[in-house]
């Protein structure tokens, strides 16, 4: 069982080569900016390894040099002198693990900022490939296996790497020969050191995947429950949740197994160290060459080098699982954007309004800077003009590309080929942030963050007052069952604001993009989950909200923008028909056909 286990790790097909050594200079490297906590650290190790290198010397000295003797002052002294080097070394002990627990927290904290800032700062394209689960299995899960490492591993290894150079100094320095024969089951020792951190390295790191795996599972399971507990889909998820759960559990279950055979493997090198050095130890004793304190002396010895070794083994779960996460969060902080403001990119000046978009075309799977195939494009030659105040309506069938349209316009992905203008400036040419500032989005489906209702109001628009946040919900027409709420505007909200209906959702979307007061407006079907009565009103506050903005509205409900300046139908990611509502009727093409099938009724004449 144990040989198929590591061969089945050993051919797991999503085994990627690594540099361990690589990842663990670029780990280590989060601690230079603590060197003198470091070398506080490192003096309480030495004086925590010296401690254990004298313990046995003391001992033999007390044999030899008191109890041989028959000097009980002697011993006494000797004994005295044994505790305090004991009290002294576990004193040393506690300290560094607080001063290193300390410096290990600071560094995780300092990580997760990077892993957070790097996540913020990836496109949408990223996210489109990349699962949430996976996301959150990284930025929890792995990040928590290194605050094992730092907060214990980091110090037990350190520890023992100085303890047992103590301990090899002490036995050079008590008697060459000895030790030289103890040292026999070394390069044993060192081969299956080497042979055991390969095998488990390969082993966490599949179990760190599958965790990724089940992580994104439970994820998208608890997002989707209600949708799963609607079509009964609930038993067939759950065998597939019990697939991957069991995955993980092999993989765990292979790696524990690798680490687990090392400790043994290292008492049997100890047992025949022992019985080397009592073979020999004798031998020599008997001849008059050492004494019997240094016999036991070295008998302790042997016990006590082994310990860090042991320790060292016990680390190994510990800092192969930690290598895996660190490559996986390293891959993650490695991933270059492929959205960045160009180089000398200026902020955008104040947006009078006019949007041109020149000849566009746009694939979600072509690579920035190349042009997509003409059968996987989404946005086909797009070009369109549409001047400041003017309303745009967008209409078309699902997957005919309009939703990626307005995405173009907020640059959350870049165009393949051709340009998008605003007032003249392609807007790859100044920054982000300044672009979004003055664009305003309200989306199907608006995400309410958890917090307060007001706070969630002002989210784009940090320095509101609280009357100018009641006077936005007004204008949305959010106010009065804002006031029905037992804490009003104070009201917290849970996840996703799963307390309030989809349509009080959707005014409060509306009611933060009233109080952000953008230049451009993007509004992604905005009165689709309210009803009729509130549709109306919020039709009549969006009449004065897009009078002197350019806006853009995908609709699907052709009745919500009969008074827009412009409409543009859409069909397979190319612009197929444009007009104002009358004209498009009164052409009968795509827009007539869309009203007809909407309406059940005859195009008017």
């Amino acid at each position: 069982m144990m040989h198929g286990g590591i061969q089945a790790i050993a051919n797991a097909p999503q085994e990627r080569a690594a540099n361990s050594s690589v990842v663990l200079r670029r780990l280590l490297g989060y601690l230079k900016p603590f060197r003198r906590e470091l070398l506080f650290v490192l003096v309480l190790v030495l004086i925590s390894a010296a401690s254990q290198a004298l313990g046995p010397y003391l001992i033999g000295r007390a044999i030899d040099g008191a109890i041989g003797a028959g000097n009980g002052a002697a011993l006494d002294q000797t004994m005295l002198l044994l505790l305090a080097v004991y009290v002294v070394g576990a004193i040393a002990s506690r300290a560094q693990f607080v001063a290193i627990g300390a410096i290990g927290q600071r560094t995780l904290a300092r990580l997760r900022v990077e892993i957070f800032s790097t996540v913020q700062r990836l496109s949408l394209r990223f996210f489109d490939r990349q699962p949430a689960g996976d996301l959150m299995s990284r930025l929890v899960n792995d990040t928590d296996v290194l605050n094992q490492l730092f907060s214990q591993g980091l110090i037990q290894v350190l520890g023992s790497v100085f303890g047992l150079a103590g301990i090899l100094i002490a036995m050079l320095a008590l008697d060459w020969r000895l030790a030289l024969a103890s040292f026999i089951v070394i390069p044993a020792m060192l081969l299956l050191t080497r042979l055991f951190a390969r095998l488990s390295r390969r082993a966490f790191r599949r179990a760190r995947e599958s965790l990724g795996d089940v992580s994104s599972d439970i994820q998208e399971e608890i997002a989707g429950v209600k949708i799963a507990q609607a079509f009964n889909r609930t038993g067939v998820n759950q065998q597939r949740f019990a697939q991957r759960n069991a995955a993980n559990r092999d993989a765990n279950v292979n790696a524990t197994a690798i680490t687990s055979a090392f400790t043994p493997a290292i008492d049997v090198l100890s047992s025949v160290a022992t019985a080397i050095v009592a073979g020999y130890g004798g031998y020599l004793a008997l001849g008059g060459t050492i004494s019997i304190g240094v016999v036991i002396a070295f008998l302790t010895y042997v016990q006590r080098f082994f310990q860090p070794i042991q320790s060292i083994s016990a680390f190994y779960t510990t800092a192969q699982a930690s290598l895996a996460a660190a490559e996986r969060i390293f891959e993650l902080l490695d991933t270059p954007p492929d959205l960045t403001d160009a180089p000398g990119a200026k902020p955008m000046p104040p947006i009078a309004g006019q949007v041109v978009f020149d000849h566009v075309s746009f694939s979600y799977g072509a690579r920035p800077g190349s042009e997509g195939s003409t059968q996987t494009l989404t946005l086909n030659d797009v070009s369109l003009v549409a001047e400041p105040g003017e309303t745009v309506a967008i209409v078309g069938p699902t997957g005919a590309g309009k939703t990626t349209l307005v995405n173009m316009l907020g640059r959350f992905y870049d165009v393949d080929a051709g340009a998008v203008l605003i007032d003249g400036i392609d807007i790859r040419s100044v920054t982000r942030a300044s672009l979004r500032a003055q664009m305003g989005v309200v989306l199907q489906d608006s995400f309410l963050f958890a917090g307060t209702i007001a706070e969630n109001i002002r989210y784009g628009r940090l320095d509101a007052t609280d009357a100018e946040v009641e006077a936005a919900a007004r204008a949305a027409y959010a106010h009065d069952f804002i006031t029905r709420l037992p804490q009003g505007y104070a009201t917290p909200l849970g996840e996703r604001g799963g307390t309030l209906s989809q349509g009080q959702r959707q005014l409060l979307g509306i009611a933060r993009a009233i109080l952000a007061n953008p230049r451009i407006l993007i509004l992604d079907e905005a009165t689709s989950s309210v009803d009729t009565r509130s549709e109306l009103l919020i039709q009549n506050a969006l009449k004065s909200l897009l009078k002197g903005r350019t806006s853009f509205v995908i609709a699907h409900r052709l009745s919500t923008i009969r008074d827009a300046d412009q409409v543009l139908v859409m069909q397979a990611g190319q612009i197929v028909e444009r007009g104002t509502h009358d004209e498009l009727l009164a052409r009968g093409g795509a827009y007539a056909e869309l009203y007809r099938r909407q309406f059940h009724e005859s195009v008017p004449a």
